[in-house]
C-alpha cells in the first residue's frame, strides 16, 4: 500500500530513526527492505512503509504505518522480530516513536 499523511485519519505511524556509519548505510536500507517486505508487511495491522536517507550518510529515517498502537505492540512481541532488531542494532542505533499526524 501508499503512504497516506493526513491528520485524524485513525491511522498509526511508528517512526523510527537510525543513527548509522555511512559507511554500513546501504546495507542497512537493504536490511529494512528486505525485512519490510519479507516479515512487516506480512503481519496484522501493516498498512505502508516508507524509508528515507540522510544524504550525510548518517541516518536513515523509517516511517511505518499501521491500523493501531496494539498491532505496533503485538509485532514487538513476535520471536521472529527479536533476529530482526539483533541485525539492525548490529548496524545501527535507533529510536522509535508512535506518532500521529497533527496537520
Amino acid at each position: 500500500m501508499e503512504i497516506t499523511i493526513r491528520a485524524n485519519s485513525g491511522i498509526t505511524t511508528l517512526v523510527n530513526v537510525l543513527i548509522v556509519e555511512p559507511e554500513n548505510q546501504a546495507k542497512l536500507l537493504q536490511l529494512l527492505q528486505e525485512s519490510t517486505e519479507n516479515c512487516f508487511s506480512k503481519l496484522p495491522g501493516y498498512i505502508a512503509a516508507s524509508c528515507h536517507k540522510s544524504q550525510d550518510g548518517r541516518r536513515v529515517v523509517l516511517y511505518g504505518q499501521w491500523a493501531s498502537p496494539a498491532d505496533i505492540e503485538a509485532f514487538r512481541t513476535r520471536p521472529e522480530i527479536a533476529a530482526y532488531f539483533k541485525s539492525i542494532t548490529a548496524l545501527a542505533k535507533f529510536e522509535s516513536m508512535i506518532c500521529e499526524p497533527t496537520y
